[in-house]
């Protein structure tokens, strides 16, 4: 029991892991319960061969959840399913009345996600069956000609970039277990991890599609009212509230936030990175992302914070004490998923259905990448130059028309777009794409890989 609990909050505090995988008894968006985006695996670092793919009927948003020997995941096809890592075959799934862009999480038995039907479900992990379901007031998407800026002739529409949906987190320092999530009804959720029972739920003045975490008996959870909140876990009580920007179009918190060595971090659409004390909510820096968007979360490892943007297509390297910038890795498209730290390499998709492993070390100047087949396939169609170019496509249609927007973003959707945050486990990398696939990618150890290896780059 004391060797549990040690490592337990050995995991908590974000410190680096061992070499050696750990076997623990629970999986959570990100990582774990602070959103600390580092996983417990051996030191691999390029990208290998498809192991496999699995095909669902819907987009993949939602992030991969590995325990023992399954792979949990969502799609939109309003299904959750459980996939055996070893063949690439489907154990069972499990059928809601909505898409399932939540992230799981897993504790022992059980596999706990969202979905756009308004529940939060709980489910035995052999089986397939459900064991209880939470009904919150109702899941919606932003939109509004206010975001868009449309003509009159358009009608009240969603925005095409809300991706997610509220990935629950696991509280384990209650001897209970709690879970906790949000909702577009407003609410940040705490229920009963073991019968679904309403604890409290904290209410905020917008849509809640970010991710809560935990960090010291405190939730943290940002909402579309542009503020970020820390709320008491046991009593549902505000400590502390904190507003972002609201200066630029469809401004609001996407971002989950992440908590590592009593800081809090997270990203906005006012195209600013907050670092923030997680004990008081006052300011220890921000960084201006150069007028884009930050929806991925933040991963901090070894006093360095790395974190997405949107279109400026990188991947940002900031001191985490400071926010000053060590280094930037450019990609081909918007960076919408979540860097998973392992050892000195990071890894991360973008959204024109490339994944990268990226050496830490050299500092943005080495990588490898793999491309989904749905990229392969149709990047010379859609992709001008290897670029996202909104406006190469923009000349076959005026994209003040939210129609207009539609048909180039179902355009991009071919390319199978890496909105997931990948997981790593034994020698593994799993992530979902816009495509609908689940994809399983050997990795491999950098020692062993010559220099003229095609899928290494060097700059």
């Amino acid at each position: 029991m004391k060797k549990f609990i040690f490592i337990f909050f050995f995991f908590r505090a974000g410190f680096a892991y061992s070499q050696a995988e750990i076997s623990i008894p629970w999986v959570m968006f990100h990582g774990c319960g602070n959103h600390c985006g580092v996983y417990p695996a051996k030191e691999y670092s390029t990208l290998g061969n498809i192991k496999w793919k699995f095909k669902t009927s819907g987009k993949i948003f939602s992030s991969p959840a590995i325990f023992n020997g399954t792979a949990f995941i969502g799609s939109g096809d309003n299904n959750l399913y459980a996939i055996d890592v070893k063949t690439g075959e489907q154990k069972w799934k499990f059928k809601t009345n909505g898409a399932v862009h939540s992230s799981p999480a897993v504790y022992k038995n059980t596999v706990y996600f969202g979905s756009f039907d308004g529940y939060y479900y709980a489910v035995d992990i052999n089986t397939g069956r459900e064991k209880w379901k939470f009904k919150t007031g109702g899941e919606k998407w932003i939109g509004g000609k206010a975001y868009w800026g449309m003509k009159p002739d358009d009608m009240y529409m969603d925005d095409l970039w809300d991706y997610f949906l509220s990935s629950p987190i696991i509280d384990m320092e209650d001897n209970n277990l709690t879970i906790y999530f949000g909702s577009s009804d407003g609410n940040l959720y705490a229920v009963q991890a073991n019968d679904g029972k309403l604890k409290w739920k904290f209410k905020t003045n917008g849509i809640i599609h970010t991710s809560p975490a935990f960090y010291k008996g405190v939730v943290y959870i940002g909402s579309w009212d542009t503020y970020l909140y820390a709320v008491d876990a046991k009593t549902g009580t505000e400590k502390w509230k904190f507003k972002t920007g609201d200066q630029m179009p469809m401004s609001g918190i996407q971002s989950s936030p992440s908590v590592v060595d009593d800081i809090v971090y997270i990203g906005a659409r006012d195209a600013n990175m907050y670092a923030l004390n997680a004990s008081t909510g006052e300011l220890v820096w921000k960084y201006f992302a150069d007028n884009s968007w930050i929806l991925s979360t933040a991963a901090v490892k070894d006093g360095v914070m790395y974190v997405g943007t949107s279109d400026s297509y990188l991947l940002l390297a900031l001191d985490a004490k400071t926010g000053k910038e060590k280094f930037r890795f450019k990609t081909n498209g918007y960076v919408f998923s979540s860097p998973s730290l392992v050892g000195a390499t990071a890894y991360f998709g973008d959204f024109t259905g490339k994944m990268y492993a990226l050496d830490l070390n050299s500092e943005g100047k080495k990588w490898s990448e793999f491309s989904t087949e749905s990229r392969n396939k149709n990047a010379a169609y859609v992709l001008n130059k290897d670029t996202l170019d909104f406006q190469w496509l923009a000349k076959k249609a005026d994209l003040s028309f939210y129609t207009n927007n539609v048909k180039v973003m179902d355009a991009f959707y071919t390319l199978g777009p890496i909105v997931s945050s990948p997981a790593i486990k034994e020698g593994l990398i799993y992530f979902g794409g816009a495509d609908g696939y689940l994809y399983a990618v050997y990795l491999k150890n950098a020692v062993a890989i010559s220099t003229g290896d095609m899928n290494m780059h060097y700059h």
